[in-house]
């Protein structure tokens, strides 16, 4: 594997993961021994801070950021970009907790920084692939993942994934302060405003499975935002692009 651009932080958002927390952290350092870990625990009350507290007392890869309670998976991500940022990390890396983001993609994912900004662990492109979910379900990420490339107007396949690498200097640079969105629309808003700002963006196929202990944190609300947003985004994107052919129109006859 080709070495990253410098020291790589993993950021793990937690909420009622015990179970699955520490197998995915095991199988993360076996995968990228040099990795650290920020756990990011939302006041689990299945006592996942607590275990994350044991894990990060046994070993100095990884840290622990408690917060005051479950206030969403974007805010989760954002708290951990920010704690990121006040340190010397270059690379930060975004991966579910559940064991559906399998470790072992990440050297892949850190390689094609070679020639990218933002690298996305993708499901939908040629030799990315989803394991163990009901039809309805990867058929309702697929239509999301379509709609969202129509509106936004984005070559993106799966622009909804939770599997990413951001240099450091995508952080520093976004206006993250005014990402708003929570639920996989979080995924896109931060991934849209990447390639609105001219980074490279570049998907990696990646084996995305189910996760075996625990339950899912999808629901119908989270659906519903990203459908609104996006489609709030999309249409002020259109008219904003309206707007700029005109007054380029009008300079043209002016002239």
């Amino acid at each position: 594997m080709t070495e990253p651009t410098g020291p790589v932080l993993v950021v793990i958002p937690t909420y009622d993961e015990r179970d699955n927390l520490g197998p995915v952290v095991k199988r993360l350092h076996a995968a990228v021994p040099a990795a650290d870990v920020l756990v990011v625990d939302d006041a689990s009350p299945d006592g996942t801070g607590e275990l994350a507290d044991e894990m990060a007392a046994a070993d100095p890869r990884i840290r622990v950021l408690h917060r005051a309670g479950k206030a969403g998976l974007g805010a989760a991500y954002l708290a951990g970009f920010a704690t990121a940022l006040q340190g010397e990390h270059q690379v930060v890396v975004e991966m579910d907790a559940d064991g559906s983001h399998a470790p072992e993609d990440l050297p892949a994912l850190l390689e094609a920084l070679s020639d990218a900004d933002v690298v996305l662990g993708s499901r939908y492109v040629e030799g990315g692939q989803v394991l163990n979910w009901p039809a309805h379900r990867e058929w309702l990420s697929r239509g999301g993942n379509l709609y969202s490339r129509l509106a936004l107007g984005v070559p993106i396949r799966d622009i909804t994934g939770g599997y990413r690498v951001f240099r450091r200097q995508v952080l520093e640079e976004l206006d993250l302060d005014e990402v708003a969105s929570q639920g996989y629309c979080f995924q896109v808003d931060v991934a849209w405003r990447a390639v609105q700002a001219g980074f490279r963006v570049r998907e990696v196929p990646i084996t995305f499975a189910e996760r075996e202990r625990g339950s899912s944190k999808m629901s119908g609300a989270i659906v519903g935002e990203a459908l609104w947003r996006v489609t709030r985004w999309g249409l002020a994107h259109r008219f904003h692009r309206l707007r700029r052919g005109d007054r380029a129109a009008a300079g043209q006859v002016n002239a």
